[in-house]
């Protein structure tokens, strides 16, 4: 009767686990690498892994030309001048490859 109540008790253990587990990686992780770019009107500040290459591709493909002076600034935002349409702007892109303009 131990042993019958010992496996009863430690399939619902492994169960449990596998239930929360599963849980857990079907949730939206907004980590995960997404290739779209959005705009948005403040820049998250962090470490940021992108390349100068990368980040000109990223404000690229926001729709900005002519991506020049980009620098790192102390937040981790990749940070320089592009033309949007005929207007120069300063545009940043932070470590979500999100794109800010000033």
């Amino acid at each position: 009767m131990k042993h019958f109540i010992l496996g009863v008790a430690a399939a619902a253990l492994i169960s449990g686990g596998a239930l929360a587990q599963a849980t857990a990686r079907d949730s939206n992780n907004p980590a995960i690498k997404d290739s779209s770019v959005a705009r948005v009107d403040v820049s998250a500040k962090g470490r940021n892994s992108f390349t100068e290459a990368q980040a000109r591709g990223r404000i690229a493909k926001a729709g900005y030309s002519s991506v020049s002076r980009l620098n790192k600034d102390q937040n981790g935002v990749w940070r320089g001048w592009a033309m949007h349409g005929r207007k120069k702007v300063a545009v940043g892109l932070d470590y979500k490859g999100n794109v800010t303009t000033r």
